[in-house]
């Protein structure tokens, strides 16, 4: 009988450690005041997409087989991110009605999906536009602090290698983009204050013909656009700055587009402004993303938008997009 038993148990050892892990995540959950019924998980790295089908009650149950690393769970109104690797059963809890302070991750596999709702929270705590209006020394304490803190969490959690790699990439990454923007606005405060000689742009191929420079426009205010042909969101302010245009039409200002499309591209840029019947002084900048004028402003995106006076000065050196209604009223407090 003891023979028996043993032969029993050893079989069972045996058929234990013969099971191959799953390839593939159980993800089940539930979501009290769901937005939907069903969820969206994404890898964009991955370019995958999943459906998960959400009942009456909130409750949800399903299998994926992903690409290990994050991905993220839209629920028809908002997203959270999620780290899954084959093999995980994870649960999901959460109420809707306080989305990011209410999400809980259960299971084997959960402790990553837990780290980014924490850092989620932290980051909404972290008021990025008041560590810019800090002195640098006291910037540089304040961020470093942050990166701290997010280090010391890495470590008091056992995670997985290759989340903890895309995590300090993230972490550096982040550290390194608001570094860029704390120096962009101090440059800005600096040398694209209001009151400040505008740097200058000069023999700019002009549309209807010839070249312009900023010196020819001086006597007007000059409200500049910074555009290309193929960003979407700027061609979507051209109905706005019609508009203004038009309302504007018989006032002492110039409306000037500048584009930064490439040289091959000067056909397209040509045609579209012709095709869409822009208004105004339409110029194509010498070297794109390179021209001078766009390097001293700083511009790193676009649509972007400036305002100079008459005398060749700064008004405003990241004016507001004629889909704004703030542009209206400052052009019309100038008594142009």
């Amino acid at each position: 009988m003891k023979q028996f038993i043993y032969l029993a148990l050893a079989s069972l050892a045996i058929t234990s450690c013969n099971e191959k892990p799953k390839d593939y995540v159980i993800f089940t959950g539930n979501i009290t005041n769901k937005n939907s019924d069903s969820l969206e998980i994404n890898n964009y790295e991955a370019k995958t997409r999943k459906v998960i089908k959400v009942d009456e009650t909130g409750t949800f149950s399903d299998t994926l087989k992903v690409k290990t690393g994050i991905h993220y769970i839209f629920d028809g109104t908002e997203y959270t991110s999620l780290f899954l690797k084959n093999g995980s059963e994870i649960n999901l809890t959460l109420d809707t009605k306080k989305f990011d302070e209410t999400i809980i991750y259960t299971g084997k596999g959960a402790d990553e999906s837990n780290f980014l709702a924490k850092s989620t929270l932290i980051k909404e705590k972290f008021d990025i536009e008041e560590l810019y209006k800090l002195p640098r020394k006291d910037f540089e304490v304040k961020l470093r602090s942050y990166e701290e803190s997010f280090e010391k969490r890495l470590k008091e959690n056992v995670l997985d290698s290759s989340f903890i790699s895309t995590q300090k990439r993230s972490i550096a990454k982040m550290k390194k983009s608001i570094t860029e923007n704390y120096d962009k606005k101090i440059y800005i405060k600096k040398n694209l204050a209001q009151g400040l000689t505008s740097p200058k742009f000069e023999n700019y191929k002009n549309h209807k013909g010839g070249t312009t420079s900023l010196d020819n426009l001086k006597g007007k205010y000059v409200f500049i656009d910074v555009w290309a042909t193929w960003c979407q969101p700027c061609k979507n302010e051209i109905p706005y700055l019609k508009s203004i245009e038009e309302k504007f039409h018989d006032k002492n200002i110039e409306f000037v587009g500048i584009s930064i499309d490439e040289t091959k591209n000067y056909n397209i840029w040509k045609n579209m402004v012709s095709d869409k019947e822009l208004a105004g002084t339409q110029l194509i900048a010498d070297k794109n993303w390179e021209s001078e004028f766009i390097k001293n402003y700083k511009i790193d995106a676009i649509p972007h938008f400036i305002l100079i006076d008459p005398e060749g000065n700064i008004v405003n050196a990241q004016a507001p997009r004629p889909s704004d209604p703030k542009l209206i009223e400052i052009l019309e407090s100038l008594n142009i």
